[in-house]
């Protein structure tokens, strides 16, 4: 447990580093965000929770389809840039686990940022922030195997692994779209599994099924083509990065820059946007 937290101040890394999260960071596909409003039977000017916003990569799309939108965030730096795409949101300058916010929400939303909260407070505190019948979205990149882009996937976990051993340990392996599909498929009656399992962090809770209905799951597949330079760009805004000591950083992005020589093109990644949604049980189950 002691570890899990440690991890997670890791988390405050990105509000130092707010102009380039901004600038690297994509934003999420359209396709996903209209089912996620049509799983919450989201109307325009529905109230809707956004935790994490970031500088606003998701932010800015529910505030363009008129949603009422509360946005929490602790990084004041990233607030600042969200407020310049997302006019008309409130922000509140918390961690979701301490911020007081009112109740109930449509649905609530979160996207590449569930696995900076304490799952012990996180789920139930969504489900408590959620109306009856509410929905929770979820959204998520993620590294697909791919035979088309095996052997530049290869060659970056092997760039990583000679320059930060101990942190290409704890990266998740890629696995291909049917086994991603399928292990997210067995575990649909806790959605706290699903997501674990999605984005291969430590979220997974037991009484996340009683708080929620089965989850579901939607993918978009794409594939990025980064120079070595725009990979390591986007790579110093991620938290692994901000671990690494000054002489594996350069090691690191050296390494990514042989590769782009070596190949002679850009790198390519096949990557998978996940959106899981789970909507609020009727009754929530007591606290374990």
């Amino acid at each position: 447990m002691a570890e899990t937290s440690t991890a997670r101040r890791y988390g405050a890394v990105f509000d130092t580093v707010a102009a380039e999260y901004d600038r690297h960071r994509p934003t999420y596909p359209d396709q996903l965000i209209d089912l996620a409003c049509q799983a919450g039977g989201l109307a325009r000017g529905d109230r809707v929770l956004e935790i994490g916003c970031g500088t606003g990569q998701l932010t800015r799309s529910l505030a363009a389809r008129g949603l009422s939108v509360t946005a929490v965030e602790p990084g004041q730096n990233l607030i600042s840039l969200a407020e310049k795409v997302a006019p008309g949101v409130q922000f509140v300058n918390r961690r979701f686990e301490d911020a007081e916010l009112p109740e109930p929400f449509a649905a609530v939303f979160c996207a590449a940022a569930f696995h900076w909260l304490d799952p012990d407070v996180g789920w139930r505190k969504v489900a408590e922030s959620l109306a009856p019948g509410g929905v929770l979205a979820l959204i998520q990149y993620c590294g697909v195997r791919d035979p088309k882009t095996a052997g530049d996937a290869d060659a970056l976990i092997a760039a990583l692994a000679s320059a930060a051993p101990e942190i290409a340990a704890e990266w998740p392996p890629l696995r291909d779209l049917d086994t991603i599909l399928a292990g997210a498929g067995d575990r649909r009656a806790n959605v706290s599994e699903v997501w674990a399992w999605v984005g291969g962090q430590p979220v997974a809770r037991s009484h996340a099924a009683g708080l929620f209905d089965e989850a579901e799951v939607a993918v978009v597949p794409w594939l990025v083509e980064q120079t070595a330079d725009e990979l390591n760009a986007l790579f110093r805004t991620t938290s692994p990065y901000h671990r690494m000591s000054p002489d594996q950083r350069h090691a690191l992005e050296q390494g990514n820059r042989e590769i782009g020589e070596r190949l002679g093109r850009p790198i390519r990644s096949s990557m998978l946007t996940v959106l899981v949604t789970a909507r609020r049980a009727s009754r929530l189950a007591s606290q374990a």
